[in-house]
């Protein structure tokens, strides 16, 4: 058996790009394997505190990340980067010793064999050659992190979300036709 580790983070309720937009991940993903196990953890309606001493011995997210073979993220940039309620978990996970360790020859991921797939929604264009291309501090963060602890990720995006109504619609819609390559 699978298990789906599905998180969330967009602050905006009903008009989050990327809640849909990694729910439909989810589904996909269900539909081809409908016997996995699916976490779901909602960082902004139950929201982990920042990471402190105290907080840093709870290892419950470590676990739940650690057990899941497949996590699903729902990122929007927030102010060129990541939410703070991501950060928070990102802080639970990126665990010397347990997703990663330092060795002589530099570090080495040890969390590899997870696949992850992460919905961003960005309210700009922020892909090479863009004016805003040097703000983008969402996609290539997460990439960073989770190559570092050995995994590297795929990711669908809805950009332009800001532009216009329209702009909205298609990125949207065009996010949620590649969530069926992305569940194959």
């Amino acid at each position: 058996m699978v298990t789906i580790l599905h998180i969330d983070s967009s602050i905006s309720g009903e008009n989050s790009a990327s809640r849909p937009i990694s729910q439909s991940i989810v589904d996909r993903l269900r539909q081809s394997s409908p016997a996995d196990a699916l976490v779901t953890r909602d960082l902004v309606s139950d929201p982990l505190p920042h990471l402190t001493l105290d907080a840093f011995a709870d290892t419950s997210v470590l676990d739940e990340f650690l057990a899941s073979d497949t996590v699903v993220i729902g990122a929007p940039m927030y102010n060129f980067t990541l939410p703070t309620q991501l950060k928070a978990w990102l802080d639970r996970i990126l665990v010397a010793g347990q997703t990663f360790r330092y060795t002589e020859d530099g570090p080495e991921g040890l969390a590899g064999g997870k696949r992850v797939v992460i919905a961003l929604a960005r309210g700009g264009f922020y892909d090479q050659g863009s004016p805003a291309s040097a703000l983008e501090h969402l996609e290539s963060y997460l990439r960073g992190v989770f190559n570092f602890i050995g995994i590297e990720p795929e990711f669908v995006a809805a950009d332009g979300l800001a532009v216009s109504p329209e702009q909205r619609d298609t990125s949207i819609k065009q996010a949620l036709g590649e969530t069926i390559r992305l569940a194959a």
